[in-house]
């Protein structure tokens, strides 16, 4: 079964949160209120933080701009992942992905099956890595937020979670890459 290993130090990561929407301000934003004050209540950094309109090339360029930067471990993005017409999200993160977390957004529908029913057929919540990373996609609902957070995300972003967690895979998300020839 799952744990905490207390034997083993927490290491933090840094996470950037970016709120997809037409409507919200940073007055309003209450998904990624709640997403931030998860994040810094668990121990880990606030690398960043942004409101993006629902526009798949303006969500890409935010996305690209933080994995390009190496300070950022984690991108959780908050809103935009419907099925109406401007619920672009998971398409701006096809766009940036090298690998998809399949079992991410399968276990999200799972859990948030056991709160809202059928109505989480509407999600398309993904997970991915690209340049070594980690990118999660969240409804916008404080709600799925937190249960995205809660029920997923806090435990596999703890090295501590045992019996493995994506903490211990960031030395090797970029395996692939060859370095440069001196």
């Amino acid at each position: 079964m799952a744990r905490i290993d207390e034997t083993r130090p927490f290491i933090p990561v840094s996470i950037a949160v970016l709120t997809v929407s037409d409507t919200r301000t940073a007055a309003d934003d209450t998904s990624g209120d709640a997403l931030a004050e998860r994040i810094a209540k668990a121990g880990h950094r606030l690398a960043a933080r942004a409101i993006e309109k629902d526009d798949a090339a303006a969500i890409e360029a935010v996305l690209r701009r933080w994995i390009d930067d190496a300070a950022i471990d984690v991108v959780i993005t908050t809103g935009g992942t419907g099925i109406t017409g401007r619920d672009v999200t998971p398409e701006a993160f096809d766009r940036v992905l090298e690998k998809r977390i399949e079992g991410f957004g399968e276990l999200f529908r799972m859990l948030s099956y056991q709160k809202i029913g059928t109505s989480t057929m509407q999600s398309r919540a993904v997970g991915g890595v690209a340049k070594g990373t980690y990118l999660f996609a969240l409804p916008g609902s404080t709600g799925a937020v937190k249960d995205g957070w809660d029920d997923i995300l806090v435990s596999q972003l703890d090295i501590r979670h045992r019996p493995c967690n994506l903490v211990e895979l960031m030395p090797r998300l970029q395996e692939h890459v060859k370095p440069a020839a001196v």
